[in-house]
């Protein structure tokens, strides 16, 4: 028995990157568990982005004592930064491994980090990558001793004499338990425990440094003993409140914004119990069959990333410059390695307002059809980053495989259409109104489909 093409489309929707009719016809002849299956197989051994070399940024000393101002400094960091959007961009248009690439994108807002260093930011993207589908424990030891988050966390300034709480807050807030879930006590005394993680400048490797961490008893979550880091990580994740969060933010990314509490709870019960493995976490959500119930489908706002990648690869568009994608990254809100903070990106519709609804609208058109059109940067950049000019009746300069599309759906109509472009279908008054507009052939029929709103959810 095959498997259904709504459910083909619904599944690469939330776990890769959307799928061509092309692609989800042949899937309809396959097995539903062997598409999981193909999932997890194209998915394993992900190979890390290689874009910056450590060499590639000097430190602030060093630079100063080749010649190199401030200025310059900065702007070559600017410059390794958007190399490596790019590139991590370029891998989500054309990898097979969609699904680590997914869950990559996810732990890359969950860890939300932003320094001005670009050898480092990829090198926590590529623990993101590496652990992704494995182990959250591993995942979240690796993380908290990256040199990318010590700094950004300023766990650098976390010592025995002067302890800091930035990184220990942020551990519990927004890594695992949730606001709520502990007390400022717990904050203070989880601090003392991370004293001393450090990370050696001249290597990027982490350091800890014994004589400036805290030795002496602490009492945390009303336990007390000579706790350091990996003691309050394993303490944090014994508490299953951690399995609760992590699921409620995975339920909101993966199956709805509106969490359904039972089959969170049944989730966070099954991620506590596998020993927080993500990969059986996803595969189960996979197989559940409330995943493909009518009010999930449709269910979710696409991100900017989302909504791009989508497009691009649903209509196989090759782009001559890159830099368009990093532009309309700005345009539309979410630039890859700069998150707006420690929070991340809200996602849902904090991504959608007149500017980039208006936008996500005109974009099919020009996108598809290599047109013009003037956007603005919303990147607020305090930091100084290459601030862009808005980019005034732009030419994408795309290929767009039309012919190769256009023989695919060549037999279907209109309505038909749109079960492939979209997850939750217009009202039958637009649908009627389209239809009525004028006489059009398949190419301007897609052209209005991927410009209705609904074709920014999933």
């Amino acid at each position: 028995m095959g498997t259904p093409l709504g459910k083909i489309f619904h599944l690469f929707s939330r776990f890769g990157f959307g799928i061509s009719y092309k692609q989800a016809n042949e899937l309809t002849q396959v097995e539903f568990n062997e598409i999981v299956e193909r999932l997890f197989v194209f998915s394993a051994n992900p190979q890390p982005i290689t874009e910056i070399n450590f060499q590639d940024i000097p430190l602030k000393k060093d630079a100063m004592a080749q010649g190199m101002n401030k200025k310059e400094l900065q702007k070559l960091i600017s410059d390794k930064l958007r190399d490596l959007n790019i590139a991590w961009t370029k891998r989500l248009l054309v990898s097979e491994k969609e699904l680590v690439e997914k869950q990559t994108l996810f732990w890359h807002n969950h860890f939300s980090c932003r320094i001005n260093d670009p050898y480092l930011m990829q090198e926590l993207n590529n623990i993101h990558r590496r652990l992704a589908l494995s182990n959250f424990r591993d995942l979240l030891m690796e993380v908290s001793k990256s040199p990318a988050m010590l700094n950004y966390l300023n766990n650098q300034q976390n010592k025995k004499q002067h302890p800091n709480e930035n990184f220990a807050r942020e551990l519990m807030e927004l890594f695992t338990l949730g606001r709520g879930n502990y007390s400022e006590q717990d904050v203070k005394e989880v601090a003392r425990a991370f004293t001393g993680w450090s990370f050696n400048k001249e290597t990027a490797s982490f350091d800890f440094k014994a004589k400036q961490h805290d030795d002496q008893e602490k009492t945390i979550f009303n336990m007390t003993g000579n706790f350091g880091g990996e003691h309050v990580i394993n303490m944090i994740l014994n508490n299953k409140q951690t399995a609760y969060f992590l699921c409620t933010k995975m339920y909101r990314y993966y199956v709805n914004e509106v969490v359904n509490e039972e089959h969170v709870k049944e989730l966070a019960d099954f991620y506590y119990h596998s020993q927080y493995n993500t990969g059986a976490l996803l595969r189960k959500i996979m197989q559940s069959s409330w995943f493909y119930s009518v009010e999930n489908a449709g269910a979710i706002i696409k991100s900017p990333i989302d909504y791009l990648v989508v497009m691009s690869r649903q209509f196989k568009i090759t782009y001559t410059n890159y830099n368009v994608l990093f532009q309309l990254q700005r345009a539309l809100g979410q630039q890859l390695f700069y998150p707006p903070n420690v929070a991340g990106w809200p996602g849902g519709k904090t991504f959608i307002d007149s500017t980039t609804l208006l936008l996500r609208m005109k974009l099919p058109s020009v996108i598809l059809n290599n047109g013009e059109l003037e956007v603005a940067d919303k990147i607020d950049d305090p930091d100084d980053q290459v601030k862009l000019s808005p980019l005034v009746n732009k030419k994408y300069e795309t290929e767009v495989q039309w012919q190769e599309i256009l023989n695919e759906i060549s037999a279907f109509d209109f309505e038909t259409l749109m079960s492939f472009y979209l997850l939750k279908m217009p009202s039958q008054e637009i649908i009627t109104r389209i239809k009525s507009d004028s006489v059009f052939n398949k190419k301007e029929m897609i052209l209005k489909i991927v410009s209705l709103p609904e074709y920014n959810l999933m």
